[in-house]
């Protein structure tokens, strides 16, 4: 017989060890937390003496401050705008991640404020606009516009972005 073994059910011990592990290994919020833990309670099933009580083990790793979603959604902002994307995009990766709104405020401060860079890093990894080669006909324009609001970025910048002529970035204080 070539198969593996299967896991033995979980207990209250090795559910903690578990989520601790995984808290270690990742960043992470409160809501993709407990979808780990309770698709891991379906797979492995449960032989603890009481019911499983997977919000409580969330509410501990949060107390315990090693779950934390104000910092996860900073962080993931932060990340998301480095990468180009803007702030329609991160907020909805964060919504997906289940951050509550209150947890999200320094994080969309934060990406408020990194909007204009974001729209350049995406520029530049895309080669639209001042990043092109040459002036983009009307269709490919049509196609980097659409790239951009894609990437959560507003139609305005995007329009700004995709009609400045290579080699001059667009100015930020110019409407």
């Amino acid at each position: 017989m070539t198969g593996k073994r299967p896991r033995p059910a979980l207990d209250e011990d090795s559910l903690r060890d578990m989520a601790i592990r995984y808290v270690g290994r990742f960043a992470t919020s409160r809501a993709k937390l407990l979808a780990y833990i309770n698709r891991k309670l379906q797979e492995r099933g449960w032989q603890g003496a009481a019911p499983p009580d997977p919000a409580r083990l969330v509410e501990r790793m949060c107390e315990l401050r090693y779950v934390d979603d104000s910092s996860y959604a900073t962080m993931k902002s932060a990340a998301l705008s480095r990468r180009g994307y803007g702030a329609r995009r991160v907020a909805q990766t964060l919504r997906a991640d289940g951050i509550a709104e209150s947890d999200r405020e320094e994080a969309d401060a934060q990406t408020r404020n990194d909007s204009w860079s974001a729209a350049d890093r995406f520029a530049r990894r895309k080669r639209i606009g001042p990043y092109a080669q040459a002036q983009l006909d009307p269709q490919q324009r049509e196609k980097a516009i659409a790239a951009f609001i894609r990437a959560g970025h507003s139609y305005d910048t995007a329009r700004r972005w995709t009609d400045a002529p290579p080699g001059e970035p667009p100015d930020p204080s110019e409407p």
